[in-house]
């Protein structure tokens, strides 16, 4: 009978437990949410991202901020959220290059799988043939003629070292046949602004970044890299159909938080953003954007990020890119 009070005491400790962590996640967010992004402002990431933080901000009625933090190929922002308190008041925008960078670099500070809990997938995204006006080529064929004639004349620019861009551009120079030269920049938007300056001659430009240059005719989509056309640009046809068979290289973009982020915390964050997504005028904009809304759970979602670094490890592999 000496042990009763233990007993007792220890199941009122676990009947406590249980409650306090919906209580947690019913008061959440009680503050300020940021989203880190490890580029700058104005690319996919950027854009996708702050939309998603306008619609949480107005159903929460907290504050949801964007915070830009560029650089090392995405490495700086990832290893900002990883190290991050896992309170579900860091999220992390995570894009493609995520699942690159563990092949591409030979050390990271942080783990891409392990050190993060994914939320949701929010959309798929191709990558855009992007010229400028000046290039007297309207298709996909025309250009590889135009690139064969002209071998190591031509510049394309890049979101950097390693990015999607730079190695959707190199499986297009292998199947091809072609030679052109990289120009890698800190980021998808000053890689845009010297295309559309005509500082360089093309691009491979992740669609929203691309989408409305294209629809002002300041620059011309040749094709676009996924195995179907996106809504954005319906007349553009893929790569693969104007005649390079077997292209494809789609990308994705999503959120994740530190890992050890308390699940009720996860299962709210996943509801909320699952529903803003697949809400008409939400899907209707990222689809306007050039990206195409796609949602999973977090399962569905870890499930997916681990099979993106195989893939991507593949890729790299071939190219024979490497960052130390």
């Amino acid at each position: 009978m000496k042990s009763l009070p233990v007993v007792l005491f220890a199941a009122t400790v676990v009947t406590t437990a249980a409650v306090a962590v919906p209580a947690f996640a019913q008061n959440y967010p009680a503050k300020t949410i940021r989203i880190v992004i490890p580029f700058p402002a104005g690319g996919t990431s950027d854009i996708l991202a702050r939309a998603v933080a306008q619609k949480l901000t107005e159903e929460w009625k907290q504050q949801v901020i964007i915070d830009n933090r560029p650089g090392a190929g995405a490495n700086i922002g990832a290893e900002i959220a990883a190290k991050s308190p896992p309170d579900g008041y860091t999220l992390f925008a995570i894009s493609t290059i995520h699942c690159i960078n563990p092949s591409l670099y030979s050390k990271l500070a942080y783990d891409p799988i392990r050190d993060f809990t994914p939320i949701t997938l929010i959309a798929e995204t191709s990558q855009v043939l992007a010229v400028h006006p000046s290039l007297p080529v309207k298709t996909v064929k025309e250009f590889i003629a135009y690139a064969k004639a002209r071998p190591g004349q031509l510049n394309y620019s890049s979101a950097g070292n390693g990015s999607q861009p730079h190695l959707t551009a190199e499986m297009f120079k292998t199947q091809t046949g072609i030679d052109f030269v990289h120009v890698p920049y800190k980021g998808a938007p000053p890689a845009m602004v010297d295309l559309l300056a005509g500082q360089v001659a093309l691009t491979f430009a992740t669609a929203p970044s691309a989408v409305p240059h294209v629809k002002s005719g300041k620059i011309r989509a040749l094709g676009v890299s996924t195995v179907k056309r996106i809504s954005a640009l319906p007349e553009v046809p893929t790569i693969a159909e104007a005649g390079v068979t077997g292209f494809e290289a789609g990308g994705s973009n999503g959120l994740v938080v530190p890992a050890s982020t308390p699940a009720a915390i996860i299962e709210r964050l996943n509801t909320t953003i699952v529903r803003i997504v697949r809400e008409p005028a939400m899907s209707k904009y990222l689809s306007e954007q050039g990206a195409e809304p796609r949602t999973m759970t977090p399962a569905e979602y870890g499930d997916y990020l681990k099979s993106e670094v195989a893939k991507w490890a593949k890729v790299v592999k071939a190219s024979g890119a490497k960052i130390d």
